[in-house]
């Protein structure tokens, strides 16, 4: 892209007194424009040089390539000062503060990270007989012994991968539980203040999905809910604090009368930040919940993972869970059980949802934090987490419409909406313009129940000091828009590209180079 549409510079300006110069890089300072690696170097070339390969029968058939791979061959200082340019462009929970409502990116303790690389977790194999792998069971049974005694459940399943993972291995545990009674039930009640995952998962297992409304405060309208209830509905997901930064205060109430009507509580835990260590979710009588290890125990998710979903299940859940499982026997040996000895030791499991036990890596970072904070200092997490989000949302009341600002202290993030802005100014123009105040943008157009709605979520890393720049820039941006400030509508100026058109962006993308056709002079 031609960098001449970020700054409006062309060649043929040029400084006062100045002859305009002849070629325009699209360099900005100390920020490189970086082409593509193809665009770099060829396949003609090459940065190191390698000893002819020796001569072997080939074996495979038909499939054996013919022609050059084509990949562009780049010296080692091009290598490296390619990806480093690009890394500078990239914005990471390293460089500043994610505002991302729902997401909970937060600082990842270099301890963490440290365990994680030990040799025996770093490099252990999924097919490594288990008397070699004694410690790495070892520590997947402690923090799934931590994960029950933290929400006061009776069993977890560790192998899901990620949060919807998770909902899906809560639903298909619903549904073995359902069968094992001969019950035929096929509805599940998804309130509209839930994730969106949640309804997905839920049709995913076969089940019907109905919507339940919120009240004015934002919470479930538990009349609704109990009216619906019936020999059809199989449970309810909610997600408990949900998506408009709220406890459920009639959690126990919803449970109490989805149980009386012979069903089940799937409670979507992403969340959990916002209560560890302050609420046992089995006390409010869910029967699963998943927790993303990602987000309450700290280990980094971005770029589209790595993550880790546990569910924490109840009495009535537990035998129906997934394979694989730790056990640990009375001499203290740690074994798998899988297919082999399940109908011995788990003969109601639905089955296995995963070839392997799970993300090893998540679960020594995951351990490595609680272990490192204790009881009492997951209970400050949440504590934190809760005053870092409120200080957000009554610091900025005043300037954006906080449309559940009434409904008492918010929980782990702050929800906005872009009501009272200038005509014809929306939350996407705040969101590009925080970009050139140096800050990604919160979460924007989620949760679906808020016009124009930004979700902020501080975590419980961040500093005052942090926050008030955060809330400054906020408010500044917020102002502009109020007041129609016009340059905002093209904001971002000082990114590495300008604004996309973000419709043609998502329905027309370029994802695959192509070498441009070779000019041929005339004849």
């Amino acid at each position: 892209m031609n960098a001449i549409n970020q700054s409006g510079w062309k060649p043929e300006m040029g400084n006062a007194g100045e002859t305009a110069p002849a070629t325009f890089t699209g360099n900005k300072a100390l920020i490189l424009e970086e082409a593509l690696i193809f665009e770099i170097g060829t396949a003609a070339t090459t940065g190191v040089d390698l000893a002819d390969a020796p001569k072997v029968a080939a074996r495979l058939g038909n499939l054996e390539r013919h022609r050059d791979i084509g990949l562009p061959g780049l010296s080692e200082p091009e290598t490296v000062r390619h990806y480093t340019r690009l890394s500078r462009q990239n914005y990471a929970i390293d460089l500043g503060f994610f505002p991302l409502g729902s997401c909970t990116m937060k600082h990842n303790p270099r301890l963490n990270e440290k365990v994680a690389r030990m040799a025996g977790f770093a490099d252990v194999h999924p097919l490594q007989p288990v008397e070699t792998v004694q410690g790495a069971l070892a520590v997947i049974n402690e923090l799934a012994m931590w994960l029950i005694q933290l929400t006061g459940m009776h069993g977890v399943a560790m192998t899901p991968k990620a949060g919807a993972h998770g909902e899906l291995c809560g639903i298909l545990c619903i549904k073995a539980a359902l069968a094992a009674r001969g019950d035929p039930r096929c509805v599940i009640l998804v309130p509209e203040s839930a994730h969106g995952t949640n309804p997905a998962s839920a049709a995913f297992a076969g089940f019907s999905v109905e919507n339940i409304p919120a009240t004015s405060e934002g919470r479930v309208d538990l009349a609704a809910l109990t009216a619906r209830l019936g020999p059809d509905v199989a449970g309810v997901m909610i997600t408990n604090p949900n998506t408009c930064g709220l406890f459920e205060r009639d959690m126990k109430a919803i449970s109490d009368a989805v149980h009386a009507a012979g069903g089940y509580v799937y409670c979507d835990g992403a969340n959990f930040n916002a209560i560890v260590g302050r609420v046992r979710p089995g006390d409010l009588g869910i029967d699963a919940m998943h927790i993303n290890l990602h987000k309450t125990f700290s280990t980094p998710h971005g770029g589209g993972g790595p993550g880790s979903g546990p569910v924490v299940l109840s009495e009535a859940l537990s035998p129906y869970g997934p394979l694989p499982y730790t056990a640990r026997n009375a001499d203290g040996h740690y074994t798998l059980i899988e297919e082999e000895t399940a109908q011995e030791y788990h003969p109601h499991s639905f089955g296995r949802m995963t070839a392997f036990h799970g993300q090893m890596g998540m679960f020594t970072r995951a351990l490595s934090y609680i272990m490192s904070h204790g009881a009492d200092g997951l209970r400050q997490v949440a504590e934190d987490a809760v005053l870092n989000a409120n200080y957000i949302l009554r610091s900025l009341e005043d300037v954006l419409e906080a449309p559940f600002a009434h409904s008492g202290p918010c929980m782990h993030e702050a929800l906005f909406s872009d009501n009272g802005l200038a005509d014809g100014f929306s939350t996407l123009d705040i969101a590009k313009g925080l970009i050139d105040e140096g800050y990604h943008p919160m979460t924007v157009y989620f949760p679906l129940v808020v016009h124009g709605a930004m979700l902020v979520e501080p975590t419980e890393t961040e500093s005052k000091a942090t926050l008030d720049q955060f809330i400054g820039a906020l408010r500044s941006v917020a102002e502009r828009a109020k007041a129609g400030d016009p340059s905002l509508k093209s904001a971002p100026h000082h990114a590495p590209r300008r604004r996309l058109d973000e419709t043609q962006a998502a329905r027309k993308p370029v994802l695959v180079w192509r070498e441009p056709e070779q000019l041929v002079a005339a004849e």
